[in-house]
């Protein structure tokens, strides 16, 4: 009698749990299919192809972690990945870049026929290229959420940064073509800033004229075709190199995620070091003592992307191409009133590039550069440059743009003290190639007293396909760990090297004093014995010294000291993201613009006591009178003599 009740009731029981089954499994299905509010999607990059990247084509084409230091070139016009990158890596194979390195090879030795200083050239033109981004490590995550109403263009990937996994291998990871999602259009942002900073510019002047008097700065409107223009065609900056990638987040370039650990959380760009001007011009933008009023202006600032412009055509071109947009741009400016009120002795103009492309002597068409610099209307003008001429009183040196843009003071700060408990394995490093192309050139010999040195002396080879020179985490963690770091001229003088070591706290060891001493006089101690070494070239070509040796007998609290030095120089070589300000910490723009309102105040005073410095010495003796305000004997005058 109770049989068919009992399985009656099994059934209902079955029913029930099969019923509840099925409701977990619709909850769940309506679970994951329905949106998260406020999650971003999430991708996974994995072992993808090396997509190639040209990072700049350079005097001599620069590492961006490396600069003036020039790599075998490949020339081509490069497509550029879409996410933002860690790292920078060797180019893919291209089976046609053969025939265009035979073309530049030809320029290059044209190039040589000029040689526009003493023993260095100011251009290896085409040997080394620092120039492509791709990430290497295993997993990236993207943020690809977009934000239109922020002030600012940004790439918005999102690097997964996990503090409880171990240290990534070294295996390298190229980036796919589509992953960069810039959140803005450039042009519309740097309206927006431009709109802002004119309202509040007159809002200083009216509240504020106190506090600015004496520090007026009027931006000349000029023609887009000076600026703008420039960066809305940036794919066709350089012969091989599609530069838009770079003139993102206003010239500060894509953002370096930091899986790595090596860069700290927020600042950190891949930054190419020929768009200063850009960064330069943003920066002006917000500035605090902005007018209007020509007349209440104590300087005068040219927006001219002279090198963007000049970078077209330096290779396979006339001069007059090269020539055109600064004879139109001198043409503009005298037809002004501002002009004429010190015939342009109080305006000043960037350049983001060395000063050898801007100083063509010549009228042939393989003569190199163009002739910027030697109009008499830019002779008038304070001029400031990657790199001046030691021989020459009209332009200026201004650091390189490296890869730290902080937002905030704090930034800077954290980042000091961390380099100042940074451990340091290596007594010195290099990072560079040869120069065979050089005579002078002390890169080999330095090359083999590294490697001599064995354990003492880390290496990093910027020569061949396989080549972490092209990576600035590799850059970086190198001077990090380095207690001094060797800094030859390359092409020219210069390397942007030196302020990527100054930023990891590394002592800069110099061979020439064309190098830092003579360029960075706003920026740099005139004591160079503070913060650096010098050790002359020729010693070294000659074999009469060893590094090692030099560097190991320099006491170790005397090194403490120089390493404090150079700690304490980092916010005045390091540009600040132009979207923001810093409130107690003069940067690299704000010493240079002290430094430009000071040369106008004394040009303005000689002028009214009709005085004229500039012809009371010999130009050719500039860098002695900038830098010692002496014409005397001097034991580094057989460096900078010409011959």
């Amino acid at each position: 009698m109770d049989s068919p009740i009992i399985g009656k009731r099994r059934i209902q029981f079955w029913f029930v749990v099969l019923a509840s089954f099925l409701l977990w499994l619709l909850i769940l299905y309506f679970f994951h299919s329905a949106p998260i509010v406020g999650k971003p999607g999430v991708n996974l990059v994995g072992d993808n192809l090396a997509n190639s990247v040209n990072f700049g084509d350079s005097n001599s084409v620069l590492l961006p972690g490396n600069s003036n230091e020039s790599v075998d070139r490949l020339p081509r016009k490069g497509n550029f990945p879409s996410e933002e990158t860690e790292d920078f890596v060797e180019p893919v194979k291209d089976t046609n870049v053969k025939e265009v390195v035979v073309k530049e090879k030809n320029a290059t030795e044209n190039w040589f026929k000029y040689k526009p200083f003493g023993n260095f050239s100011a251009g290896d033109y085409g040997l080394e290229n620092f120039d492509h981004v791709v990430v290497s490590e295993r997993q990236v995550r993207l943020n690809n959420q977009t934000d239109l109403a922020e002030n600012e263009v940004q790439f918005v990937s999102q690097v997964h940064n996990s503090e409880t996994n171990k240290e990534e291998s070294d295996d390298e990871v190229a980036i796919s073509q589509n992953e960069f999602e810039p959140t803005g259009s450039l042009s519309m942002v740097e309206n927006r800033n431009e709109s802002i900073t004119k309202e509040s510019s007159n809002e200083y002047v009216d509240s504020d004229s106190d506090l600015c008097l004496g520090r007026y700065i009027y931006v000349h409107d000029l023609p887009s075709r000076f600026n703008e223009n420039l960066l809305k065609h940036c794919q066709l900056l350089t012969n091989w190199t599609d530069m838009c990638l770079f003139t993102s987040n206003l010239g500060l370039g894509p953002r370096l995620p930091n899986l790595s650990r090596v860069y700290s959380k927020t600042g950190w760009f891949a930054t190419n070091q020929f768009l200063l001007e850009v960064i330069f011009h943003n920066r002006m933008k917000q500035y605090k003592c902005l007018t209007n009023d020509s007349s209440l202006a104590s300087a005068i600032f040219v927006p001219y992307y002279a090198g963007l412009d000049v970078s077209r055509y330096l290779w396979y071109s006339n001069t007059s191409m090269r020539d055109a947009a600064s004879l139109e741009l001198v043409k503009w400016l005298r037809e002004k009133p501002e002009w004429k009120k010190m015939w342009g002795r109080d305006h000043f103009l960037v350049a983001g590039r060395i000063t050898w492309d801007f100083r063509r002597m010549g009228k042939k068409d393989s003569d190199w550069g163009n002739k910027l610099m030697l109009l008499p209307e830019s002779r008038n003008m304070t001029m400031l440059i990657i790199e001046s001429s030691p021989w020459d009183n009209n332009d200026f040196a201004i650091p390189y743009p490296t890869y730290f843009h902080p937002s905030n003071d704090n930034e800077v700060f954290q980042w000091q003290h961390r380099m100042r408990r940074q451990k340091r394995r290596f007594l010195f490093s290099f990072a560079g190639a040869p120069r065979p192309n050089l005579q002078d050139s002390i890169r080999n010999e330095i090359i083999d007293q590294c490697r001599a040195s064995r354990k003492k002396c880390r290496l990093l080879e910027c020569n061949g396909r396989v080549n972490r020179c092209y990576k600035p985490v590799y850059v970086m963690k190198m001077f990090q760990s380095s207690v001094f770091c060797l800094q030859p001229a390359g092409d020219s003088f210069t390397r942007r090297s030196t302020f990527d070591s100054i930023l990891a706290g590394c002592i800069p060891v110099f061979f020439h004093p064309g190098s830092a001493y003579v360029q960075y006089l706003w920026h740099l101690p005139k004591d160079y014995t503070k913060y650096s070494v010098l050790i002359p070239a020729n010693d070294v070509k000659n074999g009469k010294v060893s590094i090692e040796k030099i560097l190991s007998q320099i006491p170790k609290e005397k090194v403490r000291a120089m390493r404090e030095a150079v700690i304490r120089q980092i916010p005045k070589v390091i540009y600040a993201d132009p979207r923001s300000r810093l409130a107690t910490i003069e940067d690299a723009f704000d010493v240079t613009v002290k430094g430009v309102l000071d040369r106008v105040e004394k040009i303005r005073r000689e002028m009214r006591e009709g005085k004229n410095s500039s012809f009371s010495y010999p130009e050719e003796l500039s860098w002695k009178y900038n830098l010692f305000g002496t014409l005397g004997e001097h034991e580094w005058d057989p460096f900078f003599a010409r011959t």
